[in-house]
């Protein structure tokens, strides 16, 4: 069983640490590969290379709408304000209006991909009215640190590293804009296979979720050490997200959300195409 993850994914990364789910299936052979975003840890489930992955909101639409083949399993509870909008301390940049000609940095595909859409949705601006620059994560840090970029649309960990390390300020969080789900995805050839180890990985990784609200100084300290970053990021993180993190599998109101993410994107023809997200959810039943 091989699984795709990255650094957002507590519940997953503190798994990992500390070995839960080998402990629970000693017979199952376990293999992690960390991702920097969710587009890759899908483009890998699309070839095989991964059995199960963890993205946010908006990858699983761009892979749906390109073709590939995905199963949306189980999902987090929403976490809004664990994405931001992020502007340089000393920017003349005061409200979304102001975004109008400024390069924005975005990871082209992910969940604040979507954010940013919506933010400008809600300034009354349009795609064309703003200069995205598709970039990585890391690549976006290092050009917003340089003032090479004028905002960035960005995720934790790396929006409480950018807050706390490089003094960005807020121009945005998710709220009343984007829910910023966490998906659990599988391929059809595990789901069709492991329907009943699939159900017991998501049972053990809601378990670890648990772990992690008992155990906040050993969490701090295993992000840090899992994901590189200090242990004041590790703690912001982790204080931004929702307690509990439930894992439980994907609810209408769920697929209803995903649903209108998918119609903004494809109105915009963002995506190329209009999908049905309720074709890829998986029923446990």
């Amino acid at each position: 069983m091989s699984i795709g993850y990255q650094k957002a994914s507590i519940n997953v990364v503190i798994a990992k640490e500390n070995k839960l789910l080998e402990q629970a299936f000693p017979n199952l052979d376990i293999k992690w590969y960390e991702f920097p975003g969710g587009p890759q840890i899908l483009e890998a489930l699309a070839v095989g290379s991964v059995d199960i992955g963890t993205t946010g909101d908006t990858p699983p639409v761009y892979a749906q709408a390109g073709g590939k083949t995905l199963n949306y399993i189980a999902y987090e509870t929403a976490k809004p304000n664990s994405s931001a909008i992020l502007i340089p301390q000393n920017s003349t940049i005061k409200t979304l209006s102001d975004l109008k000609n400024k390069r924005v940095a975005v990871l082209r595909g992910s969940s604040s991909h979507y954010l940013l859409v919506r933010a400008l949705q809600k300034a009354n601006l349009t795609w064309s009215d703003i200069k995205p620059i598709w970039l990585s994560p890391a690549d976006a840090r290092a050009a917003f640190q340089k003032g090479a970029i004028d905002a960035w649309a960005i995720w934790d960990p790396y929006y409480a590293a950018a807050e706390l390390e490089d003094h960005a300020k807020v121009l945005t969080t998710g709220v009343d804009l984007s829910p910023n789900y966490t998906f659990y995805l599988g391929s059809n050839e595990i789901l069709k296979n492991h329907p009943n180890e699939i159900k017991r990985i998501l049972k053990q990784l809601g378990e670890t979720d648990t772990w992690v609200w008992s155990h906040q100084p050993e969490t701090i300290k295993l992000i840090a050490q899992s994901t590189g970053l200090s242990e004041q990021v590790s703690q912001k993180f982790l204080e931004r997200r929702p307690n509990p993190s439930h894992v439980q599998f994907v609810t209408p109101q769920v697929i209803q959300d995903q649903q209108q993410l998918a119609d903004t994107f494809s109105n915009l023809k963002i995506i190329p195409k209009a999908i049905d997200i309720q074709q890829a959810a998986w029923s446990p039943n």
